[in-house]
């Protein structure tokens, strides 16, 4: 039982969550004639499960430290794998509108927990940045390998096997997780399931993603009082859902806003070049995912081969510094990009470009967030940038996709615009990366976690030895 054999399995159900967020994407037309949806009611095949995803990271991760992580990991692996098998066999619009949303949740209890359970496995600066630049390559090629996978499979088997696909898989991963991933001692729920927080802000993040694709403002405002109703909650409540030490952090909530601006530029990059291949080049589906395959190629690259070199040599911060500028500098090639651009000549290399910089970038992120934890709260914490990375995608589709709209969709002046406002988001979180550093450390060395990880029968399986740690939370990759 060793920690790559974890990190495998944990690699494999995230590969299966991410490929569901696209593989749908390039169906939903097809889904949309069989199954009668409305105009406007067919993107609530996205919007189901991005509510129930978004909505549920921040519970699923505080959860995580008080049952165990493990724990939170399988049921969210196994209501994942069921919903799917749901939504796969759904008759009707709205059964699948259903099966979407549980599928949402289940991938956020799931994916809300995997930051943490990585910092315990990999407690080492070194190896910890091996293992967070393997999970991103996760992501990164699974998110490519869905546009062509969606495309593929609807077209050979029908739109029910995007779904049903998940089910050897998922059976297999948690058959694995049960074997494979080491049990942890949570806190116990007496120490923090503060049920009305839980319900304000659950309910106030669903209400906000909610509020954001559907461009709801009444409903926007609702969602910031529900959150400001959470946050008071916690300052008076005797066991807060979120430890005062969290909310007081604010390295960590520095870094989780630049993660905001950082998924909302990625996030809504895919959209939109998704969208000017298909409208301006004249791509199909299966020829839009191919034309996106050497961005995950380039960030699986340097994510596994770069990341953790630089990281080590330079620090944490300074690469993250580097990677947003070469983003910067890719979207803003595509923003002056001529009308008469071939793919080769003015679409492959800014791609390229920003796969050197998004593949050091996710990886440095994701280990600055990690390292402003508490051993107690790893699970909240990985909770909280995961639902960080959703409010980000969402910000993004919705401010990107409204720019790009304001020309017909054959033109390229409108994404030219969306390029350069990602460009902007790509600058704030530069700004706010630099104002997370303002004390001078050296290199990256994450707090380590003191989380006795066992096999279930009480033998140690490594762990790292207890320490007094800080009580902040406050790791040292700075």
């Amino acid at each position: 039982m060793t920690p790559n054999r974890a990190l495998a399995v944990l690699c494999t159900a995230a590969l299966m969550i991410v490929l569901d967020s696209t593989i749908v994407a390039v169906a939903v037309p097809v889904i949309q004639n069989d199954l009668g949806f409305s105009p406007a009611g067919v993107a609530w095949i996205v919007n189901g499960y991005l509510i129930g995803f978004a909505g549920f990271l921040l519970l699923a991760g505080r959860l995580g430290d008080l049952i165990g992580a493990r724990t939170v990991f399988l049921a969210g692996l196994a209501t994942f794998t069921a919903a799917s098998a749901l939504c796969g066999l759904a008759p009707t619009a709205a059964l699948l509108v259903t099966g979407r949303f549980i599928q949402g949740v289940g991938g956020a209890l799931a994916s809300a927990v995997i930051f943490g359970i990585i910092v315990r496995l990999f407690p080492g600066p070194a190896s910890q940045a091996r293992a967070i630049g393997v999970y991103s390559f996760t992501q990164a090629s699974g998110a490519a390998v869905g546009f062509v996978a969606g495309g593929l499979l609807t077209e050979a088997a029908g739109w029910p096997w995007i779904f049903l696909v998940n089910l050897p898989i998922g059976a297999v991963a948690l058959i694995a997780a049960l074997r494979v991933i080491p049990r942890d001692a949570g806190l116990g729920l007496s120490e923090g399931l503060d049920i009305p927080g839980a319900v304000l802000i659950t309910i106030g993040l669903s209400a906000g993603v909610f509020a954001i694709v559907d461009s709801r403002l009444a409903l926007g405002a609702a969602a910031v009082l529900l959150v400001l109703g959470f946050l008071v909650r916690e300052r008076f409540a005797h066991k807060p859902l979120v430890p005062l030490r969290v909310l007081r952090n604010s390295r960590l909530l520095i870094t989780c806003a630049a993660m905001v601006l950082i998924f909302a530029t990625g996030m809504g990059f895919q959209f939109i070049m998704a969208l000017y291949a298909q409208h301006a080049l004249g791509l199909d589906a299966i020829g839009t995912g191919l034309a996106f395959l050497p961005t995950p190629i380039v960030i699986g690259l340097m994510s596994l081969l770069v990341a953790p070199r630089t990281t080590a040599r330079f620090g944490v911060r300074p690469v993250l510094i580097a990677g947003l500028i070469f983003l910067a500098a890719g979207l803003l090639l595509l923003a002056r990009m001529p009308a008469a651009a071939t793919y080769g000549t003015g679409i492959l290399p800014p791609l390229t470009i920003m796969g050197l910089g998004i593949g050091v970038v996710i990886p440095a992120i994701i280990m600055l967030v990690m390292s402003e934890v508490a051993p107690a709260d790893t699970g909240l914490v990985s909770g909280l940038a995961n639902t960080a990375q959703q409010a980000g995608g969402a910000l993004g589709l919705s401010v990107l996709a409204v720019v790009a709209a304001q020309v017909p969709a054959s033109e390229v002046g409108g994404y030219a615009r969306a390029f350069l406002v990602a460009a902007g988001f790509v600058l704030g979180a530069v700004l706010l990366a630099l104002a997370g550093g303002r004390r001078r450390t050296g290199p990256c060395q994450p707090e380590p976690v003191n989380v006795l990880l066992t096999d279930g029968r009480g033998a140690d399986l490594g762990g790292p030895p207890a320490t007094g740690g800080d009580p902040a939370g406050a790791g040292q990759a700075r």
